[in-house]
C-alpha cells in the first residue's frame, strides 16, 4: 500500500463560509469547466442532454433544509428559524488521507511540499478502493477512461506563473460570487484562510475519524428570531418605517414597491 510523506511546512486548503454560500453552484461550473483541459482533463460526461445524465464533477453543492430549533454556529443556544444551508462537497486533502494508503499501485498520493493529494492516473488501475477508504465521498470514477479523478486544487493554475498573481487560486475560489470560498496555507497561523478559521470557529468534517482534513468550514451565523417572547419574530413596533421620514425618490420607491 502507499506511504504517507512526513508532515510539510505548507497545507494548501481551502476554507468554506457556509454563512455566506448561496448554493448557486458556481464553484462547480468552473471547476468543471477549467480542469476538463488541465492536469486532471478530460472530465467526461455520459449522455449530458439524456434522461440519466452522469459524469465527473470535483466539486458538488448539496442543499438542506433546516427545520427550526437549536441552536446554529458560533454556541449560540437561542432557537433558529428555518433555513436552507447549501453545503459544498470537494476532496479535503486530509493530512492522513485514507485514500491513499489503501491504494495497492501507488495512483493516489500525498505531496510532501503543500500536502495535495492527487492522483497518478498512469498508474491507477481503476478498482476504487480509494472511493470506498474516502468517508467524505470526494472521489470520481471515470466510467470512460476507467480510473480514478478528484479535486486538485488546481494545481497547473495555484503555481502557473504565466497567471496573474491574483489568478493564482482555484478556479472554485475565483468563480465563487459571494466569495464564500477562500483559498491558502492552513500551516501559516498568519495567514487570511487560518485568521478565518481561528475567527469564525472554523470545523473539521468528522474529526472523530481521524483523518486530520485540511479544509475548513465556517458554520453560519446565527439567526435572528425576534425579540424574546414575540412568536411571530417581528421586531418591536417602533422599529416599523416612517415613510413621511424618507426622502421624495425613497417615499416614492416605497409607494411603488408596496402596490
Amino acid at each position: 500500500m502507499t506511504g504517507l510523506p512526513p508532515p510539510g511546512k505548507k497545507k494548501m486548503g481551502l476554507v468554506i463560509d457556509l454563512d455566506t454560500c448561496v448554493g448557486c453552484h458556481a464553484c462547480a461550473v468552473s471547476c468543471k469547466e477549467w480542469n476538463a483541459g488541465g492536469f486532471a482533463a478530460p472530465l467526461t460526461d455520459e449522455d449530458p442532454y439524456g434522461k440519466s445524465p452522469s459524469g465527473v464533477w470535483f466539486n458538488r453543492v448539496h442543499s438542506y433544509e433546516i427545520a427550526p430549533g437549536g441552536g446554529c454556529g458560533d454556541g449560540a443556544a437561542a432557537p433558529q428559524p428555518a433555513m436552507t444551508l447549501h453545503f459544498p462537497r470537494s476532496c479535503l486533502h486530509c493530512e492522513e488521507p485514507a485514500c491513499v494508503t489503501v491504494c495497492p499501485t501507488g495512483a493516489s498520493y500525498k505531496r510532501a511540499e503543500d500536502g495535495i493529494v492527487l492522483v497518478d492516473e498512469d498508474k491507477c488501475i481503476g478498482c476504487k478502493l480509494c472511493s470506498w477508504a474516502c468517508p467524505y465521498g470526494a472521489r470520481e470514477y471515470s466510467e470512460v477512461e476507467g480510473v480514478m479523478k478528484k479535486c486538485t486544487l488546481c494545481i497547473d493554475r495555484i503555481y502557473n506563473e504565466n497567471l496573474e498573481e491574483a489568478e493564482r487560486q482555484p478556479a472554485c475560489v475565483q468563480a465563487c460570487p459571494t466569495r464564500a470560498r477562500h483559498f491558502g496555507d492552513l500551516a501559516d497561523p498568519d495567514s487570511k484562510v487560518s485568521r478565518l478559521v481561528a475567527e469564525r470557529g472554523g470545523v473539521d468534517l468528522m474529526p472523530t475519524l481521524g483523518y486530520k482534513p485540511t479544509n475548513q468550514y465556517l458554520p453560519p451565523r446565527p439567526r435572528r428570531t425576534g425579540p424574546a417572547g414575540e412568536a411571530d419574530g417581528r421586531g418591536p413596533a417602533d422599529e416599523a418605517l416612517d415613510s413621511a421620514a424618507l426622502p421624495p425618490v425613497l417615499r416614492w420607491l416605497d409607494r411603488v414597491l408596496s402596490r
